[in-house]
């Protein structure tokens, strides 16, 4: 059963989607997006800003229309108009992270979040790109690449459902675990 939040994002991404396809600017309205997304992740007011009850609609209509009026699609800048009049702006970074999900999966680009405990080379994100490709089927790879130095040495790749623990802290783990088995 679907959660209260993924019954309201994801028939808004779907149709922001739908519009996409119909006119004819999948890639643009991706981008656009991408461009909405990269906005909310550099500003933690803004996000307050938009979830904000008590912030009036208008105000928030005309920060949006400030920020992206000129940066995004009419379309993908109207759809954000009619988030903050259906009060569901503060939806705003699900819709556009589900929007972006459909766009993979209708690309056939399977999304690889990597864990590590160092920056990888680029010859190391190619392998890995190689390998999530031979395991998902898919044409193509985004690396979504988290450094996280708790794992010590190694990486986790999460694909969908699927987890793959390569970290030197995941091998501990089992090591411990089979030890402890054992007594």
């Amino acid at each position: 059963m679907k959660n209260f939040s993924q019954s309201i994002v994801e028939p808004y991404a779907e149709a922001l989607m739908a519009v996409a396809k119909q006119q004819n600017l999948v890639e643009t309205f991706g981008n656009d997006i991408q461009s909405i997304l990269t906005t909310l992740t550099e500003s933690e007011d803004l996000r307050k800003l938009l979830s904000s009850p008590l912030i009036p609609e208008s105000v928030k209509k005309d920060l949006l229309n400030s920020l992206f009026a000129d940066r995004v699609n009419p379309f993908v800048a109207n759809f954000l108009g009619l988030l903050v009049e259906r009060r569901r702006i503060l939806f705003l970074e699900a819709i556009c992270l589900k929007f972006q999900a459909l766009l993979r999966l209708m690309n056939q680009v399977a999304l690889a979040e990597i864990s590590t405990a160092v920056v990888l080379t680029a010859d190391q994100q190619e392998t890995l790109k190689q390998k999530v490709k031979e395991l998902t089927g898919f044409q193509s790879v985004e690396l979504a690449i988290k450094i996280n130095p708790d794992l010590i040495g190694g990486v986790i790749i999460k694909v969908g459902s699927q987890v793959i623990d390569a970290s030197i802290r995941g091998q501990l783990r089992r090591l411990t675990a089979g030890l402890m088995s054992n007594v």
